[in-house]
């Protein structure tokens, strides 16, 4: 059962951080609305939510995900791996301290949150241009220690892991084409979107709750018909920069 999330509020230079999407540039005050509606959401379901302040030297830090990975027992602070994001964690350490025991990778090592999918007791931790293969084998190290099993899957596509596959409840795997064939995944029931809605693949479980992004008619057709309430959130702004659902929060 998640309880909690942690966020951060996009600055207003937030603008100025990593993307390669191609979508324009964002507006400042959009995104605050979305974001402030993405909060109201976990709150209404339930969450105990931490609303951060905006880092002013770190655009990207809203995208609070990809800084610390929080399991059960522990809380692992990452590097991330583009170096303009190392300095981010060092808040968020502050607060996960009181929730969890502290791990850290260590640099050479560099892993993005948006690279490891929990799945109950295991982990995929994806190798990427963010991930690397050091900062993988120290995350599943930290993970074996506290009971939990780690796989390694190889990002070719997308930015993250879970910018093209994210754990739906019931065995069930949301995907794009890129993953539906991949091996480390073969045991798991799959919903394969279509090239033209494969966004929506960045969906978010709170226990049971399915937050999707706006915008993908057929992906929100087929995933109503899976049990869950299905919410409905506009991330235009944040799709600009990147990011999705997942990226906005640290839940547990």
């Amino acid at each position: 059962m998640i309880t909690h999330a942690i966020t951060r509020k996009p600055g207003p230079n937030f603008a100025d951080g990593l993307t390669t999407a191609g979508l324009g540039r964002p507006d400042h005050g959009l995104i605050v609305q979305q974001h402030d509606a993405y909060v109201c959401a976990l709150k209404n379901r339930g969450l105990f939510v931490i609303e951060l302040d905006a880092l002013d030297a770190y655009p990207d830090a809203y995208f609070v995900e990809d800084a610390a990975i929080v399991a059960p027992d522990v809380a692992v602070i990452t590097i991330p791996g583009a170096p303009s994001r190392r300095g981010e964690q060092q808040s968020l350490e502050e607060i996960l301290q009181a929730h969890r025991k502290i791990e850290r990778i260590a640099y050479p090592g560099t892993v993005d949150g948006g690279d490891v999918l929990m799945v109950g007791n295991r982990f995929f931790i994806g190798v990427s241009a963010r991930t690397n293969a050091e900062g993988a084998r120290q995350l599943g190290e930290i993970l074996a220690r506290y009971g939990h099993t780690c796989t390694t899957v190889a990002v070719k596509h997308g930015l993250h892991l879970k910018s093209d596959v994210n754990y739906i409840g019931n065995n069930t795997l949301l995907t794009t084409f890129a993953f539906e064939t991949t091996s480390e995944f073969q045991n798991f029931k799959k919903i394969t979107l279509s090239k033209q809605e494969s966004y929506a693949a960045n969906s978010m479980l709170i226990n049971d709750c399915l937050f999707v992004p706006e915008g993908y008619p057929d992906a929100l057709s087929t995933l109503q018909r899976t049990g869950y309430d299905v919410i409905e959130l506009d991330v235009s702004e944040v799709r600009k920069m990147d990011g999705g659902l997942t990226c906005m929060s640290l839940r547990y």
